[in-house]
């Protein structure tokens, strides 16, 4: 299916989310009748009020310790590597590595987590694609929860 950072590839089984792959052309138009595609509507709408589809579980304890912080980390706020792996009580290595082996991007939001000297990787690259997709990701999600404010008119002396 086709979205706002390009072709999404989604693997299902029954109504299980196996795997979601951001593709960096265009996905076919059309959207899959599957609850997972419409979540995955429903996020790029507005990405606050998504009810997550069935996921498969995670293959690992520790990857499934890093789901669920990633899963706690509210729309439009972001964490470091380094603040989240003290919460989690590891390293920040080995939370990237988790969080590049996130089978389902977006819905189970790595994007959130941040170098603490910028955007830091996506997908496990720094550069590229990957990169313009995460920052597009983290624009979406701050457009909607910090949206722009009106800017207030002086008032006139005397009036």
């Amino acid at each position: 299916m086709d979205s706002p950072v390009g072709g999404l590839e989604l693997t299902v089984e029954g109504e299980w989310l196996l795997s979601l792959e951001i593709l960096p052309v265009p996905g076919p138009p059309g959207v899959p009748e599957h609850p997972a595609a419409a979540a995955l509507q429903a996020w790029f709408r507005d990405p606050r009020w998504v009810v997550l589809p069935p996921l498969a579980p995670a293959p690992t304890p520790f990857q499934a310790r890093v789901r669920s912080a990633l899963l706690a980390i509210p729309c439009g706020e972001t964490r470091t590597y380094g603040a989240l792996a003290r919460a989690l009580g590891t390293s920040p290595r080995a939370l990237g590595q988790a969080c590049r082996a996130n089978p389902v991007p977006i819905l189970v939001p790595c994007h959130r987590v941040v170098a603490a000297g910028g955007v830091g990787g996506y997908a496990g690259a720094t550069g590229g694609w990957h990169l313009r997709v995460k920052r597009r990701l983290l624009a979406l999600e701050k457009s909607v929860v910090r949206p722009h404010r009106l800017t207030p008119v002086a008032k006139k002396k005397g009036g």
